[in-house]
């Protein structure tokens, strides 16, 4: 098994409308966590000012932003997501080469990571969507098609984790979520793993929400788990 490219792989997803929420989970499970996710609902609620306040806590920060439109309105809001103090954002490699290569040219001094296919659907899922399946497939082709496009790695559930070191080599930035500790609850997940598995299977970065943020103790919960990666 290769290294782990980030010391401490886990990046809590901070999945809350309010700032002052979020601020103090950030806060408490700071010293057990190797960085931070803010989604859709966050960037909504709180927009430009909620990501810098998140980025200044001193994290590497992952926003979670999901782009998927033609590349010109891409373009525009991965220029202005990357100038708010994050480390990574990612947009819809299905959206296409023109959309990935044209967020790339926009956004050159951040890591760019394309979404595949979401870890909530499964085989019967990808079929309604007129999607070719198997979903491992899927997730190779178009995380292919981001490589391509010069994009730094994909966001990826880790049962995609080996095709994908196999087709893309060992540098292609894995970002894992759906991870979920031995009997935790799956909630909307369908395609999961536990951290351990996910870290030894190869993920570089491990995206963790709920089993964190949802825990009595959050710091608890992020310590143990950040232990049993050890």
């Amino acid at each position: 098994m290769a290294p782990p490219r980030f010391p401490n792989p886990i990046f809590v997803a901070i999945d809350t409308p309010d700032l002052g929420r979020a601020l103090a989970l950030a806060r408490a499970v700071k010293p057990h966590v190797g960085g931070l996710k803010v989604g859709l609902e966050f960037l909504t609620a709180q927009g430009p000012d909620g990501v810098r306040a998140i980025a200044e806590l001193g994290l590497p920060v992952f926003a979670d932003t999901k782009f998927h439109d033609i590349p010109n309105t891409v373009a525009g809001a991965a220029r202005e997501i990357a100038k708010l103090g994050i480390a990574i954002f990612n947009i819809h490699a299905s959206g296409g080469e023109a959309m990935l290569c044209a967020a790339r040219q926009a956004a050159p001094d951040v890591k760019l990571i394309a979404v595949t296919v979401l870890t909530s659907l499964d085989e019967k899922d990808l079929d309604a969507v007129g999607q070719k399946g198997p979903a491992a497939d899927q997730v190779v082709r178009l995380a292919s098609l981001a490589q391509r496009s010069g994009l730094d790695g994909v966001v990826c559930s880790a049962w995609e984790i080996a095709p994908l070191r196999q087709a893309l080599g060992p540098d292609f930035l894995l970002v894992v979520p759906g991870i979920r500790p031995a009997g935790s609850d799956l909630a909307d997940q369908r395609r999961v793993m536990t951290p351990r598995d996910a870290a030894r299977a190869g993920a570089d970065i491990l995206v963790i929400g709920r089993p964190i943020s949802a825990a009595a103790d959050p710091a608890e919960a992020a310590r143990a788990i950040a232990a049993s990666l050890e």
